[in-house]
């Protein structure tokens, strides 16, 4: 995949006080996105939003585009 989290969004949550039991008992993220970004794969642009008003930060303060060869 190109585009890649440049930090750990679950630890990121954690410090602002989110834990993966709050994200999902307050329906903030499914389990199946809190396992995608356990794993490092791809979310929906409407997960990206709620990452990002979570975190009050910006799309490129989550990820980044790395060139494959």
């Amino acid at each position: 995949m190109s585009l890649q989290f440049k930090i750990n969004v679950l630890e990121a949550l954690k410090e602002k006080g989110y834990t993966t039991y709050t994200l999902r008992k307050e329906q903030l993220l499914s389990e199946s996105t809190i396992q995608k970004l356990r794993n490092g794969k791809g979310i929906s642009w409407e997960n990206i939003e709620v990452l990002c008003r979570l975190l009050d930060c910006q799309p490129s303060d989550l990820m980044e585009y790395v060139k494959e060869d």
